[in-house]
């Protein structure tokens, strides 16, 4: 393909009822998805089973690295089930949520799925069935029970969320089922665990203990849905430090911290990780019309434009692609979107330089990004151990296309969400940029632009087996 058709922002898609055919998947690997969301708070392991082996096989027939993101369900708070599935409710209101209530008989003491009595204070907001009513805690009841008082009129149905804006919950947000799940993720290769409820940097650290203790090198997604998480500039640059990735997970977000904060938390997010080389992914509701209707709105596609024109890495479909009636059209019109956006308009400048782990990444990366465009490179190749020097270089958010070779598939999988990055798994060896670049062009992956006789390729290199030993910078013509 031409390096202007290269999609340099990422697509991450959901797996659903809608896609679970094996010829669906097919079509979203093809259609230009490099990444798939396993959302665990459904269905069952031989389902994942299948479509791990599913995703993968048409990866390697496309010949494209494509990423499978574990997401935890995290302490998922939800009311039980309702008689008659339905409870209208009245300003005033005083309703029971108590975590014994094994059924329902119509009254207003009602079922819950966790203990809210153990976190939930006096005078703090419960927000049920997405904030459709909400109410405020007047009294602990019991050991498992708290006292609400309804704030507004509404209805509540069986097995609706509830979120807690103002509620600490203590660092308890890996529930056994997700410990259960870890297991399960860590005998399957995962290539990112997502981490729902993140409130600290220490919520990431207690999970990186667990991966490593079942022996997963998964790097870990932190998603960022609480009010406590982005109370403060210092706790969310806390975050994104510790963390791999982000997911603006800006549905629960806005629920949490109130709507009028996401887009500015969404840009200080991206800021934050460009900055430090990390991972970002902006999801929820990107598309979201296109679950009942081919086409999305023009606030939509402004909406996805936004995201890339800030460099997210990644942006995520949910509902589109997991129960939409129309996914792989929702696919398409995504990188429809992205590719308009990022050939008609540069990517905005962060404030602050990049700041990774290691010092000569960061300034190689500058100098590589740099040079490329000031001599209208058409490529940018790189060999990587870790994939940290293609990070780093990715954070600098380049105008081409960069391809990216590494020996190891895990660290593949991973670069496959990683801005404008295709990555290739394969011996490293004396010419391998060149041989890379060759494969590709033979292929027709990559086309001699009008008015040139060849391809220029920037090539980015060091020391094969050791970390950090990038620094060596060519230049080759193809």
């Amino acid at each position: 393909m031409s390096t202007k058709l290269f999609k340099r922002t990422k697509i991450l898609a959901t797996v659903g009822p809608s896609v679970f055919a094996e010829e669906k998947l097919k079509e979203m690997v093809y259609a230009g998805v490099n990444g798939f969301r396993l959302n665990f708070s459904h269905g069952t392991y031989d389902e994942r089973d299948q479509q791990i082996a599913t995703i993968r096989r048409y990866a390697a027939e496309r010949g494209k690295s494509v990423a499978i993101v574990q997401d935890l369900q995290g302490p998922k708070i939800r009311l039980g089930d309702l008689k008659d599935n339905h409870l209208d409710v009245k300003t005033g209101d005083e309703l029971t949520l108590d975590y014994a209530c094994k059924e329902h008989d119509g009254g207003k003491i009602l079922p819950v799925q966790y203990n809210l009595a153990e976190k939930v204070k006096v005078g703090e907001p419960v927000l049920l069935f997405d904030g459709k009513v909400e109410g405020i805690t007047t009294e602990i009841v019991s050991p498992t029970a708290i006292k609400i008082k309804a704030q507004n009129d509404g209805f509540l149905m069986s097995r609706k969320g509830i979120n807690l804006p103002d509620t600490d919950m203590g660092g308890d947000i890996i529930t056994e089922k997700d410990l259960a799940d870890i297991e399960f993720g860590a005998s399957r290769d995962f290539d990112y665990v997502a981490m729902s409820f993140i409130q600290s940097a220490d919520d990431i650290d207690k999970l990186r203990q667990i991966l490593v203790s079942h022996g997963s090198t998964a790097q870990i997604i932190a998603k960022i849905e609480t009010k406590k998480a982005v109370e403060n500039d210092e706790t969310m640059e806390a975050i994104v430090k510790a963390t791999d990735g982000i997911m603006v997970a800006r549905g629960d977000l806005a629920y949490e911290a109130g709507a009028e904060i996401v887009p500015i938390v969404q840009r200080k997010l991206i800021a934050l990780c460009r900055q430090y080389s990390k991972l970002c992914i902006v999801a929820t509701q990107m598309l979201g019309s296109m679950v009942d209707n081919p086409r999305p709105t023009r606030a939509e596609v402004s909406d996805v434009a936004t995201a890339v024109l800030l460099g997210t890495d990644a942006v995520m479909l949910s509902d589109e692609t997991a129960n939409g009636k129309y996914p792989i059209e929702a696919v398409k019109e995504m990188k429809k979107v992205i590719l308009y956006t990022q050939d008609n308009s540069r990517i905005l400048p962060i404030e602050k330089e990049t700041t990774g782990n290691y010092k000569n990444y960061d300034a190689i990366s500058r100098a590589v990004v740099r040079l490329a465009e000031q001599i209208d490179a058409d490529l940018i190749v790189t060999a990587t151990k870790s994939g940290a020097t293609a990070e780093a270089i990715a954070a600098q958010r380049p105008n081409i296309p960069m391809v990216s070779i590494t020996s190891n598939p895990r660290v593949a999988g991973q670069l496959a969400l990683t801005y404008a990055n295709s990555a290739y798994v394969r011996e490293y060896g004396d010419n391998y940029a060149v041989d890379a670049a060759q494969e590709l062009k033979a292929s027709g992956y990559l086309k001699v632009p009008e008015g040139k006789d060849s391809l220029t390729v920037v090539v980015v290199s060091g020391l094969r087996d050791e970390e950090g030993g990038t620094n060596q910078i060519q230049i080759r013509k193809i």
